[in-house]
């Protein structure tokens, strides 16, 4: 695939997409509309204690209703690009089985929306929101979880691709297996260090699935979404270092290492120890499929300082005491965007590249105030964060597009609706949606592909 032509102007290749992100369970609300089926989300935020405030997606942005007001608002911000995922349950209620044609439907409407508008979907097939009906059969921990993920990914190709030309297995593994089974924090809610592997294992042995099932049904292009944080050692003494490996092996290197180089790495044996299993050849296999792109999602760095104590790695992130942090509690530092994109070249053979997350969560007031919200420190963030995709692009990354995370305001899992990442601001009393200045800024950074920035 060739790389392709900067625009010298702005320094961003002719043909980059200009996007924003979300996904179905943080903007969608009406979870249970027109036959869907329950997820573990749905469940999660009705255990006590478990959600901040006891908030739920019920409501959320009501996107599933105001769609159509949400795609004219992209259009108006200019977005060439819109990366939304599908809630699994609305497809199929059951998880497998029968396919719920009106669940379906509302997808097919949103796709035929943002391409009258101009703007390219690029579709997430799981982004976390497993159907309650799987996970009662085990989940993510069920070997016969990557069949089910193939047949329900196979029967959306059917309905969308050719419409839809960019697709994504799944949403930051990373994510579902250490919140979900390894520290509780995430739906199912499980606290296992022995299931965390397993549920890691199977989300990647569901990837490959999906993967072959693509290439029999559809004709495009499909990659893998990971969630990227660069780790730099407190210290250079060695155990620092050593710590800071497997900080970077856990995180970053666990699931591209085995999706794009067909193993593990070594240092997953000491962060497992007994708990690590061992694996057949023949999943690699399936695991290892050629891709036509990766998708990153980056907002922060770690600075690691050894601690026995710690676990599963043997590591504690050291504050810094002079840098900016976020609302929730990420520092602010664009050289690990530049440092984590440059890696990804040199590691992986600088495959196409897609920021498919970045974005920050400040302070904004529950309701805009005549009509205008100010947020200057997430339009700092964003313009250097986006300079700092320029500096990867300059040094020969193959970087495709871009998406803020997030276009609107929205639940934000554990932590309800407590923190706020949207360029668009959502008052949840009325569902008023404002443009907050980082999205009038970064209309004016589309507008003139990224030159506003030099």
């Amino acid at each position: 695939m060739p790389q392709l032509i900067e625009n010298r102007a702005g320094g961003f290749p002719d043909g980059f997409l200009w996007g924003a992100a979300t996904s179905a369970y943080q903007i969608e609300g009406s979870p249970l509309a027109d036959g869907a089926g329950a997820s573990i989300w749905q469940r999660f935020c009705r255990t006590p204690g478990l959600v901040q405030d006891g908030d739920t997606g019920d409501v959320a942005c009501d996107h599933y209703r105001r769609y159509r007001e949400d795609v004219a608002l992209m259009r108006d911000l200019g977005l060439t690009a819109y990366r939304f995922s599908i809630a699994w349950g609305r497809v199929l209620p059951e998880g497998r089985g029968a396919v719920n044609a009106a669940g379906l439907g509302f997808y097919d409407r949103l796709v035929d929306e943002l391409l009258g508008a101009g703007i390219e979907p690029l579709v997430t097939l799981y982004h976390w929101d497993l159907p309650a009906a799987l996970d009662e059969q085990g989940g993510w921990l069920n070997p016969d979880v990557a069949h089910w993920f193939a047949d329900y990914a196979a029967t959306v190709y059917r309905k969308l691709d050719g419409r839809v030309k960019k697709w994504i297995t799944l949403n930051e593994p990373w994510v579902v297996s250490d919140g979900g089974y390894l520290h509780g924090a995430l739906a199912p809610g499980h606290r296992d260090r022995f299931e965390a592997p397993i549920a890691s294992h199977h989300l990647l042995r569901a990837h490959g699935a999906a993967v072959q099932a693509y290439r029999a049904e559809g004709r495009h292009q499909i990659g893998l979404v990971v969630n990227l944080e660069p780790k730099y050692p407190a210290t250079p003494s060695a155990a620092d270092q050593a710590a800071t490996a497997q900080a970077d092996a856990y995180m970053n290197r666990q699931y591209l290492d085995p999706a794009l180089l067909g193993h593990y790495p070594a240092e997953m044996c000491e962060v497992f120890d007994e708990a690590w299993p061992a694996w057949p050849a023949s999943d690699f296999q399936l695991i290892r499929q050629p891709l036509d792109f990766i998708g990153v999602n980056y907002y922060t760095r770690s600075v690691a300082r050894a601690e026995d104590s710690a676990r599963p790695v043997r590591a504690v992130r050291v504050r810094q005491p002079l840098a900016t942090y976020t609302e929730t509690d990420w520092e602010v530092y664009p050289q690990g965007l530049i440092d984590t994109l440059l890696w990804v070249k040199e590691r992986y053979g600088n495959p196409p590249v897609y920021i498919t997350e970045n974005g920050a969560a400040f302070g904004d007031p529950p309701a805009a105030v005549n009509g205008r919200l100010e947020d200057p420190l997430r339009v700092a963030y964003l313009r250097a964060h986006l300079d700092a995709v320029r500096a990867a692009i300059a040094q020969g990354a193959d970087i495709r597009g871009y998406c803020v995370w997030s276009l609107l305001d929205n639940f934000e899992w554990s932590l309800g609706y407590s923190k706020r990442f949207g360029i668009v601001h959502v008052d949840y009393a009325t569902q008023q949606r404002t443009l907050k200045a980082s999205a009038e800024f970064y209309r004016e950074v589309i507008a003139s592909h990224g030159a506003c920035l030099r």
